[in-house]
């Protein structure tokens, strides 16, 4: 797994005008909460944090946040962009125990998608009704993604939240607070005016025609 070093420094100006100013200077404001310690504002170097936020595993991984020489275990639980510019304008970091579970969202991974049964022999298409799960468990226990295998689904299937095959000690939150566990994630369909629609357009032609 990829580590995440993060350079931090507190911060002591607040309010919109202090965030402009801190924009201005290349700089990020942002917040660390959680752990049974006060919430702590922070600045952080905006290339640095564009930088990481690049790689899909920044936002699933434990993080170590330095801060005036001192290391903190967070996530990334909420971040702000600009909404038509390429900035970040808040992030904010939970810091973890390894005592305590945290609640978060990992990225799914599909693989075989290009051995499918539904799509080679049955001429499907594969539908993604998910791109993440928010899971629940100790941050020893994290995982960076979650695997879904599509090689054997067939045309007409699904692959559902009780399917999935989780890590030791990870559980899905939405599941684990009563939510639907046959929730689709993927699913494999005949495509739109395909073989089946041709077939009964002919019929419907036949029909037509011997009227």
């Amino acid at each position: 797994m990829d580590i995440f070093e993060i350079e931090g420094e507190l911060r002591h100006d607040r309010g919109k005008g202090a965030s402009r100013r801190l924009r201005r200077a290349g700089k990020l404001p942002a917040i660390v909460y959680g752990g049974h310690k006060d919430p702590t504002a922070i600045q952080v170097t905006h290339t640095e944090m564009l930088l990481h936020t690049e790689h899909e595993a920044f936002y699933s991984h434990i993080l170590n946040l330095k801060i005036d020489g001192k290391t903190e275990r967070v996530v990334l639980k909420d971040m702000q962009r600009h909404p038509y510019k390429p900035f970040i304008m808040h992030m904010d970091f939970l810091r973890v125990s390894e005592s305590e579970a945290i609640t978060i969202r990992v990225p799914l991974h599909f693989v075989n998608e290009d051995r499918c049964v539904g799509v080679k022999q049955g001429g499907g298409v594969i539908s993604h009704l998910m791109a993440d799960l928010e899971v629940t468990c100790l941050p020893r226990d994290l995982p960076e993604y979650i695997e879904v295998d599509l090689q054997n689904i067939n045309l007409g299937e699904s692959i559902h939240l009780s399917e999935l095959e989780l890590p030791k000690g990870v559980e899905i939150t939405s599941v684990a607070h009563g939510g639907d566990a046959d929730q689709a994630v993927v699913s494999v369909h005949a495509p739109r005016g395909g073989a089946s629609d041709a077939e009964g357009e002919e019929e419907g032609g036949e029909e037509g025609a011997e009227g």
